[in-house]
């Protein structure tokens, strides 16, 4: 058996798919319908000619051709967790206002409504409704402590799996550290708070929110039961002092909790055909374990956490909303200078990183340069499995688009012929 250390094929992950969801989908029928199954193909078919493509040629020399297969950049492929990373990173750093402290509050779900929201795990409107109750949370906890309505601002993600896999709903948010009074104008800065505060106000609101979705007896039922079993409240991690300064910093912060997939390729230890064996390091003992679980279960684990379809798992509220913040910046600013904060750019904007960075920062190489001339490759043709191909240079040059330019633009000095290696085009 593999160390937790070594590094397990991404074709493994593919393989377990490959050989069992067919017969997964008939053991589980609500799995088999049109979202899983995209979802799942499009996981199989990322990083193979099958799944698309764009060729590329060197127009100088004309003798090397790299076809890049597209990824399916989609956070449920174990592959593509790192671009997934990337993207995430970039979208919550552009967001973040200069200037301000940020905590990371982490809200759970007790045991007893993990089985409630797996049953309903398809309903966006119940995980909507959910990510809206913290953020309805946290503004009301902060408004009681500076004793007056405030508007925060908060970038909530909703993650559903937990260390081992198991689904486990819970959220991630990152909080404005004080609030916008809208009568006064003025912002007020948190400070210090006992943080038990939180614990009875998110009990409150998760059940309040639950009980006003849910009308059924069953459900009543369970909300008494769990006022009784928890007088001190639901659990809730307040991050203390360890989050980021710096925008990158705090985007990728968050990105380590809600980003990466429910199991990294590199936790598979092991697939025999029938089981399958990955370790994960257990939250309370902080001690690595090893689960084997048949491949069903397995399967199961992974696509349960498949959102529905056009669902954001990540939003933005309050003073983070954009038209908020557009209307409320100056008197944050104020509210900042006032209490001694130095306003200005200090947040560093992430770049999107494209294939071409991502190669070039893992190998130290340029995958678009010509490997016999040195020079820079362009786009020869774009391929997509539903709607064909969608460029071809090659037909463009057939069709005489050249020979049009050509004559409108007599004496560029621009000359194209065709060589050994394909359609050479060069500069004179």
């Amino acid at each position: 058996m593999l160390s937790p250390n070594t590094r397990v094929d991404k074709e493994t992950f593919y393989q377990i798919f490959i050989d069992h969801w067919d017969g997964f989908k008939e053991e589980f029928p609500s799995y088999d319908n049109a979202h899983y199954e995209e979802v799942v193909q499009k996981m199989l078919n990322c990083g193979k000619e099958s799944g698309g493509f764009t060729e590329y040629i060197c127009m100088d020399c004309g003798q090397d051709r790299r076809r890049v297969c597209f990824t399916c950049k989609g956070g449920f492929c174990l592959s593509c967790s790192k671009v997934y990373v990337d993207e995430f990173v970039e979208q919550v750093s552009r967001v973040l206002v200069p200037g301000l402290v940020y905590r990371h509050i982490t809200l759970t779900l007790p045991q007893q409504l993990r089985k409630y929201f797996y049953n309903r795990r398809h309903d966006g409107n119940l995980l909507s409704k959910f990510m809206s109750c913290g953020y309805e949370c946290l503004e009301d906890m902060i408004s009681y402590v500076k004793k007056q309505s405030l508007k925060i601002g908060a970038i909530v993600v909703v993650q559903t799996h937990g260390r081992s896999g198991k689904y486990n709903p819970h959220l991630h948010i990152i909080t404005t550290n004080g609030g916008i009074s809208e009568a006064k104008k003025k912002w007020y800065d948190l400070g210090y708070f006992s943080f038990e505060i939180i614990h009875k106000k998110w009990q409150y609101h998760l059940l309040t929110m639950l009980k006003e979705e849910d009308k059924t007896g069953e459900i009543a039922s369970l909300i008494d039961r769990l006022w009784k079993n928890y007088p001190s409240g639901f659990v809730a991690h307040v991050g203390k002092g360890d989050v980021p300064e710096r925008c990158r910093g705090l985007a990728k912060y968050l990105a380590k909790y809600v980003a990466s997939p429910p199991i990294a390729i590199r936790r598979i230890v092991q697939y025999d055909g029938q089981n399958v064996t990955y370790w994960y390091k257990d939250h309370e003992t902080k001690a690595i374990k090893r689960e084997t679980v048949d491949v069903y279960t397995f399967i199961g684990r992974m696509v349960a956490h498949i959102f529905p379809k056009g669902f954001h798992r990540v939003r933005y509220y309050g003073v983070q909303a954009t038209k908020t913040f557009s209307k409320w910046k100056e008197v944050i600013k104020e509210g900042l200078r006032r209490i001694g904060r130095i306003v200005k750019g200090t947040y560093e904007i992430v770049g999107k990183k494209f294939y071409r960075d991502r190669y070039k920062e893992a190998s130290g190489k340029d995958p678009l340069k010509c490997r016999y001339c040195g020079g820079e490759m362009d786009v020869w043709k774009i391929w997509h499995p539903k709607y064909g191909i969608i460029y071809d240079e090659c037909e463009n040059i057939k069709a005489g688009k050249y020979e049009q330019k050509d004559r409108r633009d007599r004496g560029s000095g621009y000359t194209l012929w065709p060589s050994s290696g394909g359609i050479q085009l060069s500069l004179f």
